[in-house]
This record gives structure tokens, sequence and C-alpha cells, in this order.
């Protein structure tokens, strides 16, 4: 089975679907650190809790806590979807 099928933008994931990190890239150097800071490590499980209304930003469920990450973001981190 060809898993880089599932692997998509973290933005692109719909309310209460998971992924698992697996890249960030496309982002600037404080922007990337930053993210890594706040836990969005590879191999990490996130979960999308809810879209603002306008869908900036966009709030997740990560390591018992929840992050609110914006849009231009959350398009840097990479995911697999996981299969439920």
């Amino acid at each position: 089975m060809n898993t880089t099928i599932n692997k998509l933008s973290l933005n692109n994931l719909t309310v209460g679907e998971k992924g698992t990190v697996q890249l960030i890239s496309n982002a600037s150097l404080h922007v990337r650190q930053r993210l890594l800071e706040m836990g969005l490590t590879k191999g990490t499980i996130v979960e999308i809790v809810r879209y603002a209304p306008m869908g900036d930003p966009i709030e997740i469920a990560i390591r018992g806590y929840r992050l609110s990450l914006r849009r231009l973001e959350a398009e840097s981190v990479f995911v697999q979807k996981d299969v439920q």
C-alpha cells in the first residue's frame, strides 16, 4: 500500500479528523522553529477541533492541549491522515 497518498497539509483535514505529523516545510525558519516548540514534531498525532467562522484560525488538539494556528502556518505542516 502506498502511504504517500494520505499525506496532505494540516489545513486540508476536516473537523474530527486526525493525522500524524510528517514534515514542516515552506515556512520561514522562525515560524518552523515556533511550530516545533509548540509540539508539532514528526510522529505527533493532531486532531482538528474546529475552524473559525471565516476559516482562520484553526484549532487543533495536540499532546493534551488545544492550539490555534493561522491557516498559513497550518499549510506548512504536512500530516499523514489516520485511517479510522
